[in-house]
């Protein structure tokens, strides 16, 4: 009986699958092929003079040129530590090595200091250069610590220079200029949602100490998570926002018991809803320091940017792919341009804000604070 009823079910269940499309024989999706631009970036003669303070992260040298291309003149640096101090001078020989910091803010011919000093000193070297009269681009994290931040936003409302903090997973990543470009040309109608996964490579043999303690770099939510509560707000329009939820932890290294390797975080806006996840896994198979994925969730499609590498096998970084109501598409973004370089320029000559408002800065700086005081502390270890 109990084989004559399984022949029964059996045959009634091809019967119903007879009647479904043939899944095997339709037609794969077309997927339309946007070749890559070849656009030649703008380089522009010397129009602002700048100098670098501290050197501890070589996201620096993606700092100088994109104010390099934009037409900054690289004129002095100080730098404490010998070491990085002789790499600096080699790539830069024509640049002076100032004697001390105050050589650099009180030079008046300087309009612009660039800093990836260590995590706790860059706020208050941001203070004491708009308190000089100078304009400050520093790496993220740009400040770690609501005291700080207060701090901050007291001095640039009182001096009314910009104090602006280098996004560099969107301003120097080609396809997720390129999302934007699509984004507001209405390419998947209303955003709706950002998600942003922010996996990155731990390689402790080429951090320093202070890397692994929030007390010096920030916890992650602050430090990596700054780059994606930007695109966050970048993409979602959103000019206010509030933590949902937000959560942290040390998972897998307790070599390393203040670190946090892992993280993420809910959010809400005026714009539109988030998600970001945080952590240091990306395993040694990777040929890039992290798999940083953007997908912006529309009401009439969506965009995924692949940054860094496509595990597909297309080489190199800046893919993007999107699908709408008419197509799916792919965009190698690979030789687009990156116009921060020059609008940030512009910016320090004509008191403008077109690289960045400042209110956008610091909202997006805000919500990594918030979202890493606020995070409840995971105890979960592999």
């Amino acid at each position: 009986m109990q084989r004559r009823n399984f022949i029964k079910d059996t045959a009634a269940v091809a019967a119903g699958m007879a009647l479904l499309p043939n899944l095997s024989s339709a037609a794969a999706p077309k997927v339309v092929y946007e070749p890559a631009r070849n656009i030649t970036e703008k380089v522009f003669e010397n129009r602002i003079k700048f100098s670098v303070i501290g050197i501890n992260h070589s996201h620096i040298y993606g700092m100088i040129g994109a104010v390099m291309k934009g037409g900054g003149e690289l004129v002095s640096y100080y730098i404490k530590e010998a070491d990085l101090a002789a790499q600096f001078a080699k790539r830069y020989p024509r640049a002076k090595h100032a004697k001390s910091e105050d050589e650099i803010l009180n030079d008046k011919a300087i309009q612009l200091v660039l800093s990836s000093g260590i995590p706790i000193d860059r706020a208050p070297l941001g203070v004491r250069v708009m308190k000089a009269g100078k304009d400050y681009l520093v790496d993220k994290p740009g400040v770690i610590t609501l005291e700080q931040f207060a701090e901050v936003k007291r001095v640039q409302k009182e001096t009314k220079r910009i104090y602006s903090i280098m996004f560099s997973e969107r301003f120097e990543s080609r396809a997720t200029v390129r999302a934007g470009e699509l984004v507001k040309a209405g390419a998947i109608g209303k955003v709706i949602q950002t998600v942003n996964l922010a996996p990155h490579k731990m390689s402790p043999e080429t951090r320093p100490e202070w890397y692994f303690d929030p007390k010096y770099c920030g916890a992650i939510l602050t430090d990596i998570g700054s780059h994606q509560f930007d695109q966050y707000l970048y993409f979602t329009g959103s000019t206010k926002a509030q933590i949902v939820a937000s959560q942290m932890g040390n998972v897998n290294h307790p070599q390393y018991p203040k670190l946090y390797d892992f993280g993420d975080v809910m959010l809400r806006g005026n714009g539109g809803m988030g998600y970001i996840r945080l952590d240091w896994f990306t395993p040694g198979g990777v040929s890039t320091f992290g798999d940083g994925r953007l997908t912006i969730l529309g009401t009439e499609g969506y965009i995924e940017v692949r940054k860094t590498i496509d595990i597909a096998g297309r080489p190199g970084g800046d893919h993007l792919f999107m699908a709408n109501q008419k197509e799916i598409k792919y965009f190698d973004c690979s030789k687009d341009a990156l116009p921060f370089g020059e609008l940030f320029v512009n910016d320090i000559i004509n008191r403008t804000e077109t690289a960045m408002p400042q209110t956008h800065c610091f909202l997006a700086t805000e919500l990594a604070l918030l979202a890493t005081k606020k995070a409840e502390i995971i105890d979960v270890h592999l």
